[in-house]
């Protein structure tokens, strides 16, 4: 069968971080006969090469290029496209891993689109990805209609005989930004561009020892030599004018401005911060008309223009002060509705911890050109606030703990000025309801088992922030709850805040003591007819079934209903017992709230239940016998002696 996509993976030294890459390629959906994977080993010094050689001999899908070291993945990736057979080619960096569904989709997303590149979409595991280009999917993208710019680095599928065509090939040598001239060529001349944002294919891991290439220090003189050759691809194969400003802009923005912004140049040693400073200059100057500053935030443009100046000293002070503004979103309500979660919370900006003022009355037409000072350089920026602050937007956001896969929310955001200062004085506040459908929480499809957190995304003014959602005040006691855990969907929900932080946060099919289930009381649980009904603190938005597992000295599983309670308190358990075969027992009981979400969770319930010859009755469960309580008594004395040794291990280390 002929191969639908050749992955090709540049290798230099990652070591076990490779392991994690190999795992997601083994098990990709696509048949193993419709695709190839092609390391290309670029002369590594480690264990790599041996283990490689290990994973291809016991896998025909997979080959082994071993090459003299090159000095950057340049030259290994055109390696690979010469050995690769696939329709497609899917570039894919040694320390980074993909969806286990991630080239079936993308190739046949690619397919049904006619696309000669395919965009997944990105999870960054301590790693910034573009976020706004993957709110919806785009099948025919272009970098006039999509923000398809934001996304240079290679991790893309790339049709084979499309690079044939036009002779598309990565830089090579020691250099930088050989995917900025890569992927920019191809997206300016592409017949279309597809990208797919409803799965996560590729997750982009920053190593625990950071020693990713892209986190290393560079040399600002050949870095911005290399950059200068990207925006030559923009200037050959567009003309003068709107498209082409706001494509240079993505440089400008990313590689210039926001290295001399707030603590990311702040803390940089002050001979490098100036070194940099002084190539961006250049480049600024040399290459920039004013269109490509005009359509920054103001913040960028103020940052902008200062460069452009020569004003170094201002550059620092304005990011000294851009350092002390946060973004604070304080949670309100949380409740289920309809089968949804809805999240209320209000956020704003605020500056040295206190909220953030702006000028009531801002007037005038902002000046052009560089500020005089900082002083103006931050009037600036409130007035701008204020004049635009009907079209400040905020974002909730759900982010996947385990994978950092995240996904907008709907929600209403209200705009609330609220006067200070008798008045000559403003906060700008943003309301926003969020509403959260465990069934279609992730781009359409249901929210996965795990722990889910919550950011808040925000645009006003000058800046784009994330932050968490929380803290909530007075801060909970531990593992406190924020609503009731909800039974929706065929999951079991739980929204609570986390400790010690107080932020909130979501367990679905994970959470166990803090649903609350062990707080029932055996006078709440009544059985008449042989039929057990029990009231529980869950959210059910109608019937669902559940199972319940009676536990004596066998166990038995019988089938059962959660309904909402009349009164709207909870859900209300019921179960038909078969009574004649749980005679002469006393028998424990948990519940199985979603017996279809995988491998089945039973959590215990407090009551159990006596059954003998007058019937069944509801009784304290029998307590735990002399072993278990010797190990219970046991367990902190241990976990002091641990601490302790590991207290005296670390000082003698040091």
């Amino acid at each position: 069968m002929p191969v639908k996509v050749s992955v090709i993976v540049p290798v230099y030294n990652p070591g076990t971080y490779i392991e994690d890459c190999i795992a997601s390629l083994l098990r990709q959906s696509l048949p193993p006969d419709e695709y190839e994977v092609i390391f290309v080993d670029d002369g590594s010094t480690d264990g790599t090469p041996a283990r490689l050689d290990e994973v291809a001999s016991a896998n025909p899908r997979v080959a082994v290029v071993h090459q003299e070291n090159s000095g950057w993945s340049g030259k290994p990736r055109n390696v690979g496209i010469a050995a690769a057979e696939g329709e497609y080619v899917m570039f894919v960096d040694n320390d980074d891993y993909l969806g286990d569904e991630a080239l079936e989709r993308m190739y046949d997303y690619g397919v049904a689109n006619g696309a000669d590149v395919v965009v997944g979409k990105m999870a960054g595991k301590g790693r910034p990805v573009p976020v706004e280009l993957f709110r919806r999917n785009h099948p025919r993208a272009s970098v006039a209609n999509a923000p398809l710019i934001d996304s240079l680095t290679p991790h893309k599928m790339f049709r084979r005989k499309f690079l044939d065509d036009i002779g598309l090939r990565f830089p090579e040598g020691r250099r930088r930004l050989e995917d900025h001239v890569f992927v920019t060529e191809a997206y300016l001349r592409a017949e279309n561009v597809s990208v797919l944002s409803d799965y996560v294919c590729y997750y982009h891991v920053r190593r625990d020892d950071a020693s990713n290439a892209g986190f290393q220090r560079f040399d600002p003189g050949g870095y911005f030599k290399n950059l200068r050759e990207a925006l030559d691809v923009v200037e050959q194969y567009t003309e003068p004018g709107p498209l082409r400003d706001r494509l240079l802009r993505r440089w400008l923005r990313n590689e210039m401005v926001e290295r001399m912004r707030g603590r990311r140049l702040l803390k940089l040693p002050a001979d490098y911060r100036r070194e940099m400073f002084d190539e961006i200059h250049g480049v600024v100057v040399e290459r920039f008309g004013p269109g490509v500053a005009a359509g920054l935030q103001t913040t960028q443009r103020i940052v902008a223009a200062l460069i452009a100046a020569d004003r170094y000293d201002d550059v620092v002070a304005f990011a000294e002060w851009e350092a002390s503004v946060a973004l604070k979103a304080e949670p309100g309500g949380v409740r289920w509705e309809d089968g949804t979660l809805r999240v209320d919370f209000a956020v704003e900006y605020t500056v040295g911890g206190e909220p953030m003022t702006f000028p009531a009355d801002p007037a005038g037409t902002p000046p052009s050109g560089p500020p005089q000072d900082v002083a103006e350089a931050v009037a600036r920026v409130a007035a701008d606030s204020v004049a635009r602050f009907g079209t400040a937007t905020a974002d909730l956001l759900l982010r996947d703990r385990a994978t950092s896969a995240q996904y907008f929310q709907p929600g209403e955001v209200t705009r609330e000025i609220i006067p200070v200062e008798e008045g000559e004085r403003v906060r700008l506040v943003l309301r926003v309801t969020a509403v959260v459908d465990p069934a279609t929480g992730a781009d359409g499809a249901p929210v996965n088992a795990g722990l889910w957190d919550f950011f808040v995304r925000v645009k006003m003014g000058g800046w784009t922030k994330d932050c968490r959602l929380g803290p909530v005040r007075p801060v909970p006691r531990r593992d406190r709850t924020a609503a009731s855990g909800g039974v929706v969907a065929g999951r079991v929900v739980l929204p609570y805040w986390t400790d010690p932080h107080a932020n909130l946060a979501l367990a679905v099919d994970s959470a166990d003591k803090r649903l609350g289930l062990g707080s029932v009381a055996a006078g709440d649980v009544t059985v008449t007819d042989d039929r057990l009904h029990a009231p529980l603190p869950l959210y059910v938005p109608g019937d669902a079934d559940v199972l319940l597992r009676l536990t004596g000295s066998a166990s038995r599983d019988i089938p059962g209903t959660l309904s909402p309670s009349p009164d709207g308190s909870g859900a209300l358990l019921e179960a038909a017992l078969p009574v004649g075969d749980l005679k002469g027992r006393t028998w424990r009981v948990a519940l199985c709230a979603a017996p279809a979400a995988g491998v089945p969770r039973f959590l215990s319930l407090s009551p159990a239940l006596r059954v003998g010859a007058g019937g069944v009755q509801v009784v304290r469960p029998p307590g735990p016998g002399l072993v278990e309580r010797l190990v219970r008594r046991a367990r902190p004395l241990l976990g002091r002696i641990r601490r302790k040794a590991a207290a005296r291990v670390r000082a003698w280390r040091a």
